[in-house]
């Protein structure tokens, strides 16, 4: 049990630091990216708002991710995690992976309709694959987590 409380430790001091850095990067960077984006191409300024908004959710998507995984590291602490309360936080986690995805799907399918470079049509398409990916994972890992959860009340009752 000692090295799960260190891996839990490690994790939570991961997360938070990259929930700062995500913080962060909502409040200055990208908003400050697409403020000068818009004043170094005037003929794309119309893109500032929408594109600041777009990867101000993505981020938040990511945000939610993190403080599931917060939560479910708590219920691992407390040798909770194949209870109910666990599956709450993995549907919030898939529901924001999935948000993320399906966003970044639009903005790709705009971006493939337009590009006449094929690099970012390929790199989009490359990370929507890897999200795709990831998002079954974690849906797998959550049927895997029900019957955990099922079988630990069956022997509760049992015993």
């Amino acid at each position: 049990m000692k090295i799960t409380r260190l891996a839990v430790t490690a994790l939570r001091m991961v997360l938070v630091v990259a929930f700062l850095l995500l913080l962060l990067f909502q409040v200055m960077s990208i908003p400050g990216q697409f403020a000068h984006m818009a004043q170094e191409n005037p003929d794309r300024a119309n893109l500032q708002w929408p594109l600041t908004i777009f990867f101000i959710l993505e981020v938040a998507c990511v945000q939610v991710v993190i403080v599931g995984t917060w939560k479910l590291l708590t219920l691992v602490k407390r040798d909770r995690i194949f209870s109910n309360g666990a599956l709450v936080w993995v549907d919030a986690i898939v529901w924001a992976i999935a948000a993320g995805w399906t966003m970044l799907a639009a903005l790709s399918a705009v971006v493939v309709l337009s590009a006449d470079d094929p690099g970012l049509p390929l790199l989009l398409i490359l990370i929507l694959v890897a999200g795709a990916a990831l998002g079954l994972v974690v849906v797998g890992l959550r049927a895997l987590l029900r019957q955990a959860a099922d079988l630990r009340a069956d022997m509760e009752a049992v015993i």
